[in-house]
């Protein structure tokens, strides 16, 4: 994707325990997505023109939000050959590797080496081409073990499809969990590792209206944990497990577009209450994939703003 004229990508770190946000970086170049935090939360990773870009990460006694940004440097990541990427993209829990998702549909798993970047490697082995099977990396394991996919292919009916998987890092077989005929969507690994959480369009008479899940990791248990008028998506809970994060569309928003004017929300696990944190124009490429801090407290997302017109 590219910004339209008068478009900025802009990515910001809000506090949710305080609803205070500061901007880290701003571009008119650069389509920035989808930030994730390195689990030493020393870089934020982000995605732009098919590959992975990093820049330092603001830290948890930075001085005051309100005082001028310093001058922003994104570093393009080394991914060893892998073909051009999307955004959805997650660094392994020890900080070694970052899995990413190919334009070609396979996953790639790439030597992080502190951004230098490496070795690439592809994990997922080729389908018939008849179906036209896509992977789109969501959640790794707390272990490290396992990758959170949603499969989209061509079904019998021949209508497109989206479902919940789990890959092995390592490569081997996969293994579908979901097929009830809904789209599903944006499956992340609780901090335990023994639950899924996801958006599905599954109990609902409208197209499109997406709401919040969760399932155990063998495809049972499945509870719906939002149920209002707008269309909910990509849940990612805290390092903690204390917050659940996710971005609201309009009603009757069908998947999840580019330049909507959107809300993230946040839910606190103890009290379910639920809170805006910011409404802003995003939508894809907003929290693709999770953008949690190590420390639970900050989280990150791209807002997609346009520039006020000169008045000259």
């Amino acid at each position: 994707m590219t910004l339209r004229d008068g478009q900025l990508a802009r990515l910001l770190v809000v506090d949710v325990e305080t609803g205070a946000e500061r901007m880290v970086a701003e571009s008119a170049v650069l389509h920035i997505e989808a930030p994730n935090w390195t689990p030493d939360g020393r870089w934020l990773v982000v995605n732009a023109e098919g590959g992975l870009w990093r820049l330092r990460a603001p830290g948890a006694e930075d001085p005051d939000p309100d005082l001028p940004e310093p001058a922003v440097d994104f570093q393009a990541v080394d991914l060893g050959g892998v073909p051009p990427i999307n955004n959805d993209h997650v660094m392994s829990p020890d900080g070694a590797h970052v899995y990413v998702s190919g334009r070609d549909g396979h996953l790639y798993s790439v030597l992080w080496n502190d951004g230098a970047g490496g070795e690439g490697r592809r994990i997922t082995a080729d389908r018939d081409p008849a179906l036209g099977f896509k992977n789109y990396l969501h959640g790794v394991s707390p272990d490290g073990t396992t990758l959170s996919v949603i499969g989209g292919q061509v079904d019998a009916r021949g209508e497109w499809t989206t479902n919940i998987h789990l890959v092995p890092v390592d490569g081997g077989p996969t293994t579908q969990l979901t097929d009830d005929g809904f789209p599903d969507d944006g499956a992340e690994f609780s901090p335990d590792g023994e639950w899924l959480y996801y958006n599905s369009e599954r109990g609902s008479d409208l197209p499109g209206h997406a709401q919040l899940f969760t399932m155990r990791t063998d495809g049972t248990d499945t509870h719906q944990f939002t149920s209002d008028e707008r269309v909910n998506w990509f849940p990612h809970p805290s390092p903690d497990g204390e917050h659940i994060v996710y971005l609201s569309f309009p009603p009757g928003t069908l998947g999840h577009p580019a330049d909507r004017d959107v809300i993230l929300r946040v839910i606190d696990r103890q009290s379910h209450r639920t809170r805006d944190l910011a409404a802003f124009p995003g939508g894809q490429g907003t929290i693709n994939v999770t953008s949690w801090a190590p420390d639970s407290r900050r989280f990150a997302y791209v807002a997609y703003p346009f520039q006020a017109p000169s008045l000259t």
